[in-house]
């Protein structure tokens, strides 16, 4: 499988400084305050959805429940509702409205595997609990959910032509839904998406995300007993670690932005028996996708390396992989105007007493800059050392992502003070606002088919001329089992 660099597609990106067209039509303030007032009226709705998602804590995949609880909500708002579309059991679209404009809102609802954490300051798991949404995306889904019964509502009331669909996308963590759905066309008609995250900070800024692929690497051995007979054993677990060394020596000659990181998921039964079967899985990542292919061969090359070593066999498992995310400038000046307009927020008394707990267990002390009341620089051009399917659909449609203080400021993701965050209600605070700055953001696109033409203009500027994409995760099947051990 060959993937176009995207050095030269994003050269000269910088300079596609975006204006507002002339015949754009923002929002009155009157109209502004209805749609914010319409979804803070979701503040309950909101309020539980995101509590009962983050109760659940189902990882990738395996977000039954999860997934239903977000569908059951849209279906009570009149959405009709696809289930298990693309050979995904939980993931679905759904959609209200007819015509064009298409504008489609992004939800995730999985939880990061290990990182189970009660809603208190301290470091505390829950019991009966292995999992916990370390990267808010039961404040993602439910904020987006809002927001698409917001615009819902002004479509039908407003009397303005178009379609909401908000897509149910499962396992951004690892499993990688949205390329799935990008490569198979379920974007194809999308006029615009529109997308946000979990932050410690409120940011409309647009920027590059790493590009990234994974996938697990099943060493075969022979068992024997340890001490008796440790001649007539081939270590699996001996191939894993060879495998490892020859990787960890590999860091030292790849692009400084590059970042390669695996743990063992299988290490063998017992000490007094030769390990027949184990396995590491292992992420590759840089914001050009042809040099994230590059690394992943040369880890490939390593633990075949390791397989002659040990002699044991080794076979590998492609989960998945994604674009690193395409920035769209026109769209986000449109969210950062309406993300500043409706502001930040504040805590409650309760809240500061929480979040100095919480700044108290951070490296430093956190971070003095970002935080809820605040709205950060607009910033082109920046790049985020992480990873996101959304980076795929924001290679076939123009898409937005922002950002809102859901964590205490300084809080890394996928830590325990992120799960925690994510169950209180300065999560829901920041969902609140994020939902309002999406909605805003939706309408006024619906209304100023300019805007869309805009934002379009730019994408295909941005992605060059003859560009086709192609998806990282080839011509594969989701790995539906990937969380499974």
């Amino acid at each position: 499988m060959r993937i176009p660099s995207t050095t030269t597609l994003l050269s000269g990106l910088l300079a596609l400084a975006a204006t507002q067209p002339a015949s754009a039509q923002p929002l009155t303030d009157v109209e502004a305050s209805a749609l914010r007032a319409s979804v803070d009226r979701q503040a309950p709705a909101l309020t539980a959805l995101a509590n009962d998602v983050w109760k659940l804590a189902e990882v990738g995949f395996r977000e039954e429940k999860s997934s239903a609880r977000l569908q059951a909500d849209l279906k009570a708002a009149g959405f009709r509702i696809d289930k298990g579309v693309d050979g995904m059991p939980t993931a679905f679209i759904a959609t209200a409205g007819s015509g064009g404009p298409v504008i489609a809102l992004l939800a995730e609802y999985d939880a990061l595997p290990g990182l189970s954490q009660a809603a208190v300051p301290e470091q505390q798991a829950v019991p009966g609990s292995a999992a916990g949404h370390a990267c808010g995306h039961n404040l993602l889904g439910a904020a987006s959910v809002s927001a698409a019964i917001a615009l819902k509502e002004w479509l039908a009331k407003s009397g303005t032509p178009g379609t909401v669909r908000l897509y149910g996308t499962p396992a951004e963590e690892g499993g990688f839904a949205k390329a799935f759905l990008a490569r198979d066309g379920l974007f194809r008609d999308v006029d615009v998406a529109l997308s946000w995250h979990p932050s410690d900070r409120n940011s409309a800024s647009q920027g590059q995300m790493l590009s990234v692929i994974n996938g697990k690497f099943h060493f075969t051995g022979v068992p024997s007993h340890a001490a008796a007979a440790p001649e007539r054993g081939r270590s699996a677990l001996d191939g894993v670690e060879v495998m490892n060394v020859a990787v960890n020596y590999l860091r030292e000659h790849v692009p400084q932005e590059a970042r390669i990181h695996y743990t063992i998921t299988n290490g063998g039964d017992q000490p007094n028996i030769v390990p027949a079967n184990a396995e590491s899985f292992y992420y590759a990542r840089h914001y050009d996708p042809a040099v994230t292919l590059d690394i992943w061969d040369r880890i490939k090359n390593a633990a075949q390396g390791a397989a002659l070593a040990t002699g044991t066999k080794v076979s590998v498992e492609l989960i998945g992989g994604s674009y690193g995310t395409l920035p769209n400038y026109t769209l986000g000046k449109i969210a950062d105007r309406y993300l500043r307009q409706t502001g930040g927020f504040s805590y409650s008394a309760q809240e500061t007493a929480y979040a100095q707990k919480i700044t108290a267990s951070l490296p430093q002390g956190g971070r003095e800059s970002g935080g809820p009341e605040t709205v950060a620089d607009f910033v082109e051009g920046s790049r985020t050392p992480a990873s996101s399917d959304v980076g795929d659909v924001s290679w076939v449609t123009p898409t937005l992502q922002i950002s809102t203080a859901t964590w205490v400021p300084g809080t890394p993701p996928h830590s325990w003070q992120a799960a925690s965050a994510s169950g209180t209600s300065i999560g829901v605070k920041g969902a609140l606002l994020a939902a309002e700055t999406l909605a805003l953001t939706g309408a006024e696109l619906f209304r100023s088919p300019e805007e869309i033409a805009a934002a379009k203009a730019e994408f295909d500027k941005a992605r060059g001329p003859n560009y086709h994409y192609r998806a990282m995760v080839g011509d594969q099947k989701p790995a539906l089992d990937y969380t499974r051990k």
